[in-house]
């Protein structure tokens, strides 16, 4: 079967805006703005930028090298760049499986956000005190005629943009999508500047403070920091890879990775400029997780002058952040379908789409019909299965895996990464990093995947 000609992406916006947009996830906004709170304000943002530098960029610019080298998903991009007879490739397929078992828990949780953006807009929350609106949340994941409903939604919508091709549907509907959820970030975050009470918020939330760095343990602090860093970017599954594969050869792909990594961080960044000035102003305790989003923010929406209206941008702010992902992983899921077996782009689309809602059938009723099942004993969910299996295996063994290739002989070799790296203007990455990538950069990444592993089972 002939395979379509690959297409490339239109714009350099076009490529960043999509890799950001797979960056940019519900974490960025439940968990990046209470570690801050928790960990010392502002020296655990210095600490984070700091982790993000030595660690995010280099691995997110490996990534990039090997899909634009290549111009291949990770499913066929090893067998292009690997010495013969070697089983690198073996990991293309491991990546591939990995993009299918996050969207079979992240197309629910998208459903999560267009569910409360509706319901928000309705006005179902005006007027219900706080234990109204933890019923309404426990409701929600309670009834599978809600959850869905909100997951095939987010399966056919992404898979329909998909549908019409790289620049027509997927970067086109990103961009706008995307640039939306920054104007309306700015627009949260000038409002919570503004409430009253909200400047005690504010200096929470940035002024270093070593006093609650040394409460939480400045051993925390930092591996609390480099493992917000190193999953902020969804790094080891491929993702990046794919965009580097749409991508020309006119720029050098360190500097887009510090372009990526540092809109990954202000749309982190102003979560916690949003959610600080209001929490504070109401007096109600920043939680992390789900419970933030789900509980504690619409109460907050509840007595907030205009709540209905601040409220209902917020969850289209987190729908679109949803989206984004689901949207870039999922052309991802494509491009590794249509290299493997030659399918047109409108084929893959049916076929993953339907296998996709199937597949995610499992996570959106582990919490209702399928509760019973506890992978991790009491209270746990098939949810936590699948997140666990992504986030604490095979990210950070993906993202070790494409370090010893892109550093050592017997993959393919730092010199041709750091030549395809360096290909283009704009920002280089110097040839003097190679033994800190070869050497220290992979024991970082193995700290990072220990101790996820023993925080998880303690």
């Amino acid at each position: 079967m002939a395979t379509e000609k690959r297409e490339k992406l239109g714009s350099r916006l076009g490529f960043i805006l999509l890799s950001a947009g797979c960056a940019i996830g519900i974490g960025n906004v439940w968990k990046f703005p209470y570690m801050v709170g928790q960990y010392g304000g502002g020296i655990f943002v210095l600490i984070y930028l700091f982790f993000l530098i030595v660690l995010g960029v280099p691995v997110m610019t490996m990534e990039f090298a090997m899909g634009r080298a290549s111009g291949k998903s990770p499913v066929k991009m090893y067998q292009q760049l690997e010495p013969k007879g070697s089983k690198w490739h073996l990991h293309g397929v491991a990546a591939m499986i990995g993009s299918y078992l996050l969207m079979m828990f992240y197309t629910t949780v998208c459903g999560w956000m267009m569910y409360y953006f509706v319901a928000t807009a309705k006005g179902d929350f005006a007027g219900l005190d706080a234990a109204g609106v933890e019923a309404h949340f426990n409701h929600m994941l309670g009834s599978p005629s809600i959850l869905i409903p909100g997951m095939g939604i987010s399966v056919l919508l992404g898979f329909l943009v998909c549908s019409f091709g790289l620049q027509n549907g997927l970067e086109k509907v990103t961009k706008y999508m995307m640039l939306a959820l920054l104007v309306i970030m700015v627009i949260l975050a000038g409002n919570s500047f503004f409430m009253e009470g909200g400047k005690d918020g504010l200096a929470f939330y940035l002024m270093p403070d070593i006093g609650r760095m040394q409460e939480a343990g400045i051993v925390n602090v930092i591996v609390g920091a480099m493992n917000q860093a190193f999953f902020t970017l969804s790094l080891g599954m491929g993702a990046m890879a794919i965009f580097g594969s749409y991508l020309d050869k006119d720029r050098a792909l360190m500097g887009e990775a510090v372009n990526v990594a540092l809109l990954d961080t202000f749309v982190a960044f102003s979560s916690g400029l949003i959610i600080f000035p209001a929490c504070f102003a109401y007096n109600v305790q920043p939680d992390s997780g789900p419970s933030l989003i789900f509980i504690t923010l619409p109460n907050i929406f509840n007595h907030v002058p205009l709540g209905r209206v601040w409220g209902s941008l917020f969850f289209m702010f987190l729908t679109f952040a949803a989206l984004s992902t689901v949207l870039t992983v999922f052309e991802g899921i494509l491009a590794c379908t249509c290299d493997l077996f030659g399918w047109s782009r409108k084929k893959a689309c049916l076929i993953n789409g339907i296998l996709m809602f199937v597949l995610s059938l499992p996570c959106a009723l582990g919490f209702n019909l399928l509760s019973g099942i506890q992978p991790f004993g009491d209270g746990s969910t098939i949810m936590d299965l699948e997140d666990f299996l992504v986030s604490n295996l095979l990210l950070p063994v993906g993202a070790f895996l494409f370090i010893l290739f892109c550093t050592s002989k017997k993959g393919w070799g730092w010199q041709r990464f750091l030549a395809e790296a360096n290909t283009g203007k704009g920002t280089k990455m110097p040839s003097w990093l190679r033994g800190y990538c070869t050497y220290v950069l992979p024991v970082i990444v193995l700290i990072v995947f220990i101790i996820g592993l023993y925080n998880f089972f303690r």
